[in-house]
């Protein structure tokens, strides 16, 4: 059986991680997360710091990033903006052994749409892709959890298709 002919073997993605790390608190992080909800139509939520690095005056509990979580038509939509941004190409050692991947964007006015705002300045982000399987509610669920077996894992090689397919991004 292939993944045309089987409705559990078809990828899709699970969920989009957009975060900006600014790396300390105050007027960067306010202009950090303006522009994510500028850029996503959602709230973000700020991120704080786990571990003290005093040369950069960074203690646990600091606000130092801000993140936005997509899931559904908004994920791909962004997707596709986000690839833009990155001329439809990303690198193979982006995707990890599970299927999913990370790129980055060096600057936001690189994305479709974007105009740059004096105000907001310029802010780079991460974008992180996990992708699934129908089935995958096993592992999260709260009653009766499993693992999902092996041969319904999704393979690196697997999301490089996906990715080209549905996005018709090269990967290099």
């Amino acid at each position: 059986m292939t993944s045309a002919e089987n409705p559990m073997r078809a990828i899709r993605i699970s969920k989009v991680v957009i975060n900006i790390g600014v790396g300390e608190p105050g007027e960067r992080l306010d202009k950090a997360e303006e522009l994510l909800k500028r850029l996503t139509g959602h709230k973000p939520v700020r991120t704080r710091a786990k571990k003290k690095i005093p040369k950069w005056g960074v203690r646990p509990g600091l606000p130092i990033g801000v993140k936005v979580t997509l899931r559904g038509a908004d994920a791909e939509e962004f997707l596709k903006r986000a690839f833009a941004a990155v001329d439809n190409k990303i690198s193979a050692s982006s995707f990890d052994e599970r299927g999913n991947f990370s790129f980055g964007i060096r600057e936001y006015i690189d994305i479709p749409g974007m105009k740059y705002d004096p105000k907001i300045g310029i802010f780079g982000m991460d974008v992180c892709v996990s992708l699934e399987r129908p089935g995958f509610r096993v592992a999260r669920r709260k009653v009766r959890r499993a693992k999902v077996g092996k041969r319904h894992l999704i393979t690196k090689d697997e999301a490089i298709e996906f990715v080209k397919n549905k996005f018709g991004v090269e990967v290099v």
